[in-house]
């Protein structure tokens, strides 16, 4: 790219709403990285480990409550000709889809909450109470992503942070004022979750996004996207959350109090990438829709930069991950240093998949995504399984740093046959 071209890029909104979107990240991980030397001081390791496994169930849920249609929804968004109440009707359709989902899950848990509850090391009540949470989350993100495709990063970013402002005050409530251990924590993260979904729904109604209507052929359209996506999101559990159980089943809820705490800390960086990601998003499609070639190359340029970065920043994470989890989180969790470095390296892939997997939600055909990530996902499990029995923890965080590699690559070759783009000619 030339000087001008990257001036013209630079004066562009994609920097000024990364620039919103990584300080509400920033703010949104800080709170977080406040509140972890607080809770590993108040709570042991099984009692982390048990937090850790209910934040685990409530994404695992995040597959299946909803049928990840508010995906749907932003990318109704893009389509022309759509008033504003049929829009609303849209997501309402959505809505209606999450509240048969939820009801659905809740009955299959409650009729097997025993042996979910000596499966995830949790109290059968918390399996249940994890529904409610999922369902909460999905309400939340349609929000968000509403104002995300609007391009409305200041309110995106004030909601992100709310939520995490009022997690961190309530836990602190509940675990150290009220000495209610693992237990406050979990309900520190419920009740926020209720709370900010019940003011999700106020503000997608108050803006006029949401209609009570079922609309049948809104209905098929929404689960005609998420739907394909299922196996998607089922791939991504078992790529991101399947290492807690498995480090659960094999070496005890203790050590995953350990790995969790290393997971935490490493995910800085997917927040980094995140926060990227939500502004890159509206300036690629818009992009991608005027189908230029001087466009595309220069994306192509962005995109291999990115790389470089990303690959860069997990280095760092190796060099100085365990002085900071010694910082941070205490001399009894400094085991979780030998591990963030692999688990900061899958974070690397994961934000290098982000960057190749845009062009296929922009596709709409998403059936090859979906294999690529639950071969990956499987391909994880069995590292996670082999590679713990034979080195412990350590094995945990290799075997998602390779698995995270393997669907990077997938992914990326799933994008460039739903979308080509000039990736070997961009850069002559």
């Amino acid at each position: 790219m030339s000087p001008r071209q990257w001036k013209r890029f630079g004066n562009s909104s994609l920097i000024s709403d990364s620039a919103v979107y990584l300080a509400s990240n920033l703010l949104n991980a800080a709170i977080p990285f406040l509140l972890l030397p607080v809770l590993t001081r108040y709570l042991n390791l099984a009692e982390y480990g048990q937090v850790a496994m209910f934040m685990t169930l409530i994404a695992a849920l995040g597959a299946i409550t909803g049928l990840n249609t508010n995906g749907s929804a932003g990318r109704k968004y893009y389509d022309h000709g759509l008033s504003g109440n049929e829009f609303a009707l849209f997501i309402g359709s959505c809505l209606w889809i999450l509240v048969v989902s939820s009801l659905l899950v809740f009955l299959v848990l409650w009729a097997f909450q025993g042996r979910f509850a000596h499966w995830l090391a949790l109290p059968p009540h918390w399996v249940l109470w994890a529904v409610a949470a999922s369902t909460a989350g999905f309400i939340i993100q349609l929000r968000l992503g509403q104002w995300q495709v609007r391009k409305q990063a200041r309110s995106y970013g004030i909601l992100q942070v709310g939520q995490s402002l009022m997690n961190m005050l309530l836990s602190l409530l509940l675990v150290v004022g009220l000495s209610l251990g693992g237990e406050g924590r979990m309900m520190g993260l419920l009740a926020t979750s209720l709370a900010f979904a019940a003011l999700g729904l106020y503000l997608l109604a108050r803006d006029g996004l949401s209609a009570i209507a079922w609309r049948s052929a809104y209905v098929k359209e929404a689960l005609a996207f998420g739907v394909p996506l299922v196996p998607h999101v089922a791939g991504l559990f078992l790529l991101s959350v399947t290492d807690r159980i498995v480090v659960t089943t094999e070496l005890g809820v203790a050590q995953t109090g350990l790995y969790h705490v290393a997971a935490q800390l490493a995910g800085a960086l997917g927040i980094l990438f995140d926060a990227f990601n939500k502004a890159y998003v509206p300036w690629l499609y818009e992009r991608l829709q005027r189908d230029r070639a001087d466009d595309k190359k220069r994306i192509v340029c962005l995109t291999y930069a990115y790389f470089a970065a990303a690959l860069l920043m997990a280095g760092i994470m190796f060099l100085f991950g365990p002085l900071i989890v010694r910082l941070l989180a205490g001399p009894r969790y400094a085991e979780a240093g030998t591990v963030i470095g692999w688990i900061a390296l899958g974070h690397a892939f994961g934000g290098m998949y982000l960057m190749v997997t845009n062009y296929v939600f922009y596709s709409k055909r998403t059936g090859l995504l979906s294999l690529s990530t639950i071969s990956a996902g499987i391909i994880n499990v069995v590292l996670l399984v082999v590679l713990v029995n034979l080195i412990g923890l350590v094995g945990a965080g290799i075997a998602f740093a390779l698995a995270m590699a393997i669907r990077f690559l997938l992914t990326w070759w799933v994008a460039q046959i739903r979308h080509p783009m000039p990736w070997f000619t961009a850069l002559a």
